[in-house]
């Protein structure tokens, strides 16, 4: 991996510790950092952003080579981790702290973005119009370092077994049938 052109994509699709494993398994990402972005408050705490207060997404920002995954190919990976169709909800992570939104780095991810939404919902993956933001990036904070691999150091808290672990197998049998996963994830 050419760590020279790495590229971004900050994605927020509800709670952080339940998409960050996932884009961490694909071929051509180099990290995946769970934080917040698109609200007010500079430097916010994961206290701030549960309580709704600061305007802030749960987000993951990833780092990836765009010659071996496209930002397309990311946004594919997005649509199909999260409902799209539920404003400021994931299951029962309710608030704006959990909403669906792609902060876009350029023109062209913008450009990208809202092609890939439209694809998305023509295709009727999801029941309902979607509600995802499609906003400039800004700003991005990292959360706190207990937040960071927190499944990989988790998985069997109660949340982590319940809601992340079965979205990971999911996600694990779909994109590794279309080749998608680097070798440690396949295991």
């Amino acid at each position: 991996m050419d760590k020279n052109n790495l590229e971004y994509a900050t994605l927020a699709g509800g709670c952080f510790w339940c998409v960050e494993s996932c884009f961490h398994m694909l071929k051509g990402v180099d990290s995946v950092i769970s934080g917040y972005s698109g609200g007010h408050k500079a430097n916010p705490t994961y206290e701030e952003v549960s309580a709704g207060t600061t305007g802030h997404a749960e987000v993951v920002q990833i780092a990836y080579d765009p010659k071996i995954i496209s930002y397309k190919q990311l946004l594919e990976v997005f649509w199909f981790l999260h409902n799209p169709t539920t404003l400021n909800r994931q299951g029962n992570d309710i608030g704006t702290q959990y909403r669906s939104a792609i902060f876009y780095h350029s023109d062209k991810q913008k450009q990208d973005a809202e092609e890939s939404l439209k694809a998305s919902e023509d295709k009727q993956e999801w029941n309902g119009k979607y509600v995802t933001e499609i906003v400039p990036f800004e700003k991005f904070w990292s959360a706190e370092a207990y937040h960071q691999g927190y499944y990989n150091a988790n998985p069997n808290q109660p949340y982590c077994s319940a809601v992340v672990g079965p979205k990971i197998q999911k996600f694990k049998k779909h994109f590794g049938e279309l080749g998608w996963l680097n070798e440690k994830a396949e295991n």
